[in-house]
């Protein structure tokens, strides 16, 4: 069985793709992770819209312009309900976090069955609500290109690539 540790490290922002199709059961199985996340108060302001027809992707290849983005057979459009979501006392909406929760949990159960993705916040989110025809409380958030990959994981490429935990824990306070 994996460790929760060997997951996270083989998810990896894939950017090589199959054409394959996505078995229907597999694309459940992340949505159903996105699902099941929590949320600030369980408000759940999530709404995941897959665009998998040929015609959609055309038109939704065009938010974000990258050639391998257009490989992938399915993309996730993650939006949040900003009427929905919680607010802190001071204000502060987390919809963005309880999206990114969401995301987070169907990023690592698409690699947990052999999928590949890339989170992708760098779009044109104003086309993005227009092609979605989106009220103006949802958000498109971040978008997954889910696919089978063609390019492979380095698992050891967190030594490399990430800040050694000396320079990011503090201990009772932060100096």
């Amino acid at each position: 069985m994996t460790s929760f540790i060997e997951l996270a490290k083989k998810r990896f922002s894939s950017r090589k793709y199959s054409t394959r199709l996505i078995e229907e059961e597999k694309l459940m199985q992340v949505l159903e992770a996105g699902r099941i996340a929590p949320s600030a108060a369980n408000f759940q302001p999530w709404i995941f819209v897959v665009v998998k027809g040929e015609d959609a992707k055309r038109e939704f290849e065009s938010i974000y312009n990258k050639e391998w983005f257009k490989e992938a057979p399915v993309f996730i459009i993650i939006c949040g309900d900003h009427d929905v979501s919680w607010k802190r006392y001071d204000g502060k909406d987390h919809c963005d976090i309880d999206v990114a929760i969401a995301v987070d949990h169907m990023t690592l159960a698409a690699a947990d069955i052999g999928l590949a993705t890339c989170w992708i916040c760098n779009f044109d989110i104003t086309k993005c609500s227009e092609l979605l025809n989106l009220p103006s409380n949802i958000e498109p958030i971040a978008i997954l290109p889910l696919a089978y990959p063609e390019d492979e994981v380095v698992v050891d490429r967190h030594n490399k690539q990430r800040k050694p935990l000396s320079e990011i824990v503090r201990y009772d306070v932060f100096s």
